[in-house]
């Protein structure tokens, strides 16, 4: 079994939560969604967790997240800077918002040393999703893999939500569709973010949550790329984002990138009103045995 890392990205804003949504506690124990995360990979085999935190925030994830797990998980810290970048490039100093999702793994490129997993800080997945990534992991490919979830299993009553609609050939990506996506008058319609016309998909089309499985050298992709990204780019706003990297890919024929479903239930804090739904939920999960009461017990 090979080695493996989960990296978990932890320095957005939280910005609709209204907060650091990685540190409300959803089980009963006073357990955060990441805990889930965290305790899902090591039971599914993973033995190191990377976080990407802003510099800011690193005594408070230390002191609360990290404190529960560091007994059960080798773990590092990870800062994602402005600085980050290429001397030759200045990022504004107006701006607040990380350089995206691309930067923020590149930001953890010494830390990671196998291949490893990304997914959300705030993000309930599920274990068969993990259990999935690890048994793809040891199959020693050199290709990128997309967990993809049935989109009726990742919805929110509280409003639409963004999804990546994956357009696949067989099981291989062809296109990621970044898509609003909102259940009207029974149908799943799909309104693209790049102004194309709607579009109606069943329940069970695959969309991708953002847990994505990467072969250690696409780190040295991402890096590639990075400078034709701030050429090209409005630094005051403009995102390094995982999704494009990997579009580029693609077209280039640098990596196949390929799609493993998982039967999870995604459940996350989209809007600060799925927050007793997603402590109902994990409390279900508990009651059927799935978790532990106590989870770190």
């Amino acid at each position: 079994m090979k080695n493996k890392t989960l990296v978990i990205l932890a320095a957005g804003m939280g910005s609709r939560f209204g907060g650091l949504k990685q540190t409300e506690k959803f089980g009963p124990n006073g357990e955060y969604i990441i805990d889930y995360s965290i305790f899902d990979a090591i039971r599914s085999g993973f033995n190191k967790v990377v976080f990407i935190i802003k510099e800011e925030n690193y005594d408070l994830f230390r002191e609360t997240i990290g404190a529960r797990v560091e007994d059960h998980i080798n773990v590092e810290y990870v800062f994602q800077n402005m600085d980050n970048v290429p001397s030759k490039y200045k990022i504004p100093d107006e701006r607040v918002k990380p350089l995206g999702t691309a930067h923020a793994i590149l930001c953890a490129k010494n830390a990671v040393n196998e291949d490893f997993v990304i997914i959300n800080s705030d993000d309930f997945y599920g274990h068969d999703a993990f259990e999935v990534a690890s048994k793809y992991i040891d199959k020693d490919t050199n290709d990128v893999a997309i967990v993809g979830y049935m989109v009726k299993n990742t919805l929110t009553e509280n409003g639409s939500v963004k999804r990546g609609i994956l357009q696949m050939n067989d099981n291989k990506l062809e296109k990621i569709i970044e898509s609003k996506i909102e259940k009207i008058n029974g149908e799943m319609v799909c309104e693209p973010l790049d102004g194309s016309d709607k579009f109606v998909v069943d329940d069970n089309t695959l969309v991708s949550m953002n847990m994505i499985i990467f072969p250690k050298d696409f780190i040295n992709y991402i890096e590639e790329n990075f400078d034709e990204f701030l050429s090209k780019s409005d630094l005051l706003s403009d995102e390094y984002l995982i999704p494009d990297v990997i579009s580029k890919a693609i077209n280039n024929k640098k990596y196949d990138v390929v799609v493993e479903k998982t039967e999870s239930v995604w459940v996350g804090v989209t809007y600060k009103e799925d927050t007793q739904s997603v402590k109902d939920y994990i409390a279900n999960q508990i009651e059927t045995g799935k978790y532990k009461n106590d989870l770190w017990s």
